[in-house]
């Protein structure tokens, strides 16, 4: 038995996308224990809400993440809309859920080709970017932006889309799903992606209950929960959710989680599209929140649950506005499945949890 020392790990690396710090307790080639460091991009959002109207933060929101952005700018949005007792059109219901999804996709795909990037697979990597450039496209043409959208608004949505718009959503998002499926399958099938994933990182249900991990980290334990399934928005109008899960516990089992999730999002763009009603995209909303009023929302990001409070005090500004990352609630379940592994197996198993520090530290 050697000694065991610790090794830093982090904030940059040249396999990781996240400037994420670990302390590791190694002995030998294998880690005792993997201890998080946070703080090296905090940038102290959540205060701004002493400067910055209610109207205002919402562009702050979406600034907390650049891939999570539009959602973020959703979830603050709805907490507000509480606070306020605000009841937004179904049309912008629909359009918020349709970004979001796509946000999804894009967020996913985004996800596959750092993780086939990090297996060498060069080729992949290149191919997956691509057709997240096709879903960026889709964002700039309904929305101007393609990282910061700003289309969300207290009370509803900034833009519509017509028709024809929706025809070449459809019409993209097909092509993206057929290609898609052939990458995915090309890389889970891939015999050193299965060797390297397969048994790594194991987090039994009952361990993954005892943690709340959140999102495809979570349900690829074998936890059927999905923010969604609560039927929040136009969600409730879905003919059939059923989140994606897995018993395998494994990096592999959260690599299928994730990969299976991007044609489930294409399909409810799908029916959305074909469902949503005509009418007005938003609603004036006067008037400040009610001192002490307080109002909470989840909203399923990419990465998981997301957790946003507000908190009235009688003026335009927010007297306290807090989101809980899904990241900074699946720190805890990283550590675990760190623990027990091969050093060589470390930056892994960080990719197959998705982590993203610019939501946790905010």
């Amino acid at each position: 038995m050697g000694k065991a020392s610790v090794i830093p790990f982090g904030p940059q690396h040249p396999v990781l996308p996240e400037p994420i710090h670990l302390d590791l307790v190694v002995e030998d080639e294998v880690v005792l224990e993997a201890t998080p460091q946070i703080g090296f991009v905090h940038r102290g959002l959540e205060r701004l809400v002493q400067t910055k109207d209610y109207n205002q933060f919402i562009y702050v929101a979406e600034r907390i993440c650049g891939i999570c952005a539009f959602g973020h700018s959703m979830g603050y949005a709805e907490t507000v809309e509480r606070l306020m007792g605000v009841e937004i059109p179904k049309r912008a219901e629909y359009l918020r859920v349709i970004w979001h999804e796509l946000s999804r996709v894009h967020s996913h795909i985004l996800w596959l080709g750092l993780a086939a990037d990090a297996f060498g697979h060069e080729a992949l990597f290149m191919h997956c970017w691509r057709l997240r450039e096709r879903v960026l496209d889709l964002f700039e043409k309904t929305t101007g932006g393609r990282v910061i959208f700003s289309v969300v608004k207290v009370g509803g949505v900034h833009r519509d889309i017509d028709r024809g718009m929706f025809d070449q959503i459809i019409h993209v998002l097909d092509g993206i799903k057929d290609e898609y499926n052939q990458l995915v399958a090309t890389f889970l099938t891939d015999p050193s992606v299965h060797n390297r994933t397969a048994g790594v990182g194991v987090i039994p249900t009952e361990k993954a209950l005892d943690l709340s991990m959140v999102g495809p980290f979570g349900r690829a334990s074998n936890v059927p929960y999905d923010v969604r399934m609560l039927g929040n928005g136009a969600y409730g109008d879905l003919s059939d959710f059923q989140p994606i899960t897995s018993a395998n516990c494994d990096c592999y089992a959260r690599m299928e989680v994730r990969a299976a999730e991007v044609p489930q999002s294409i399909d409810i763009i799908k029916e959305l599209v074909a469902k949503i009603p005509d009418g007005d995209i938003d609603v004036p909303v006067k008037g400040n929140p009610l001192a002490g009023a307080e109002a909470c929302n989840v909203l399923e990001q990419p990465r998981g649950e997301c957790y946003y409070f507000a908190k009235g005090n009688g003026t335009k500004n927010l007297d306290r506005m807090r989101m809980r990352t899904p990241t900074s609630q699946n720190l805890a379940g990283m550590a675990v499945a760190l623990k027990g592994c091969d050093v060589a197996d470390v930056n892994m198993i960080i990719l197959t949890i998705d982590p993203c520090i610019s939501c946790t530290e905010r």
